[in-house]
């Protein structure tokens, strides 16, 4: 009998997790921030911007986002001079930082 995992009520395979998971980031990416602000109350804003304070990104360092979604962490340390190299396993959602980015 093959693994089965949690998926919401359901009980599905490894694999079908993964691809349910990714499906739903996809159908989010667009409102991914906006739907950030109204659960958290505008408080991940805040939690973002004390991250990149403690990160300190200076002018002319190179950064690596790793799960950087539509890039909200990146573009703050962007504004601080950095480099930012963003990598998410969601096409849609780096999509979504890139048309932002333009």
């Amino acid at each position: 009998m093959s693994e089965k995992v949690s998926f919401g009520y359901d009980e599905v395979s490894p694999e079908e997790k993964t691809e349910k998971v990714g499906a739903v980031f996809s159908s989010v990416a667009k409102k991914y921030d906006v739907m950030n602000d109204a659960m958290s109350a505008g408080m991940h804003r805040l939690w973002k911007d004390k991250f990149v304070r403690r990160v300190k990104p200076q002018p002319g360092e190179q950064i690596l986002d790793m799960a950087g979604g539509t890039g909200d962490i990146a573009f703050r340390m962007a504004a601080r001079g950095a480099t930012i190299t963003v990598s998410d396993i969601n096409q849609d959602m780096l999509d979504v930082g890139i048309e932002r980015a333009l």
